[in-house]
């Protein structure tokens, strides 16, 4: 039996295969379960490929819309950010933006009222490798490790400010 035709154990920090695979920047990964409380649980993990907000943000708050419905808010924190716009028009929907000192490692994403969802933020920049281990990290089930410990463990090398090294 060749190497390839062996089963192997799935790690539990590890994606099935083809969704491993399929992480690249521009990438969101999800758990979508609603709680009202942020503490140490991550909902999925997002890799941005840039810090502009207006370019990224789009596509993240399009894909989430299609499977949680309208977005409402989402948080970031401005110094992680190119600029900050105020809000943003998806989909002919108005979502604000709101400059929360929540790290640039976590954006936190809402849906009417009282759903709420933290999503860790892979820096662009992160080498493949590293941005699916953290990511894999970030949506298991029993997580209860914050996002900034998650990309400390993944990205040892992360340089000042939050970002990869090239």
């Amino acid at each position: 039996m060749a190497d390839s035709d062996t089963p192997r154990e799935a790690s539990p920090l590890l994606l099935p295969d083809a969704i491993h695979t399929a992480v690249r920047p521009g990438t969101a990964l999800l758990r979508l379960v609603t709680t009202q409380s942020r503490e140490g649980v991550l909902d999925g993990a997002w890799w941005p490929r840039t810090r502009n907000v207006e370019t990224e943000l789009p596509a993240l708050l399009g894909a989430l819309t299609e499977h949680l419905g309208p977005i409402t808010r989402v948080g970031l924190d401005a110094s992680a950010w190119n600029e900050l716009p105020t809000r943003l028009v998806v989909d002919g929907r108005v979502v604000r933006l709101d400059s929360d000192p929540v790290g640039d490692d976590t954006v936190l994403i809402t849906r009417g009222d009282n759903d709420h969802f933290a999503l860790l933020v892979v820096p662009p920049g992160t080498a493949l490798d590293a941005a699916r281990e953290a990511m894999a990290r970030a949506v298991r089930a029993d997580n209860v490790t914050r996002a900034a410990e998650i990309l400390v463990a993944a990205l040892p090398d992360l340089g000042e400010g939050g970002e990869a090294p090239a």
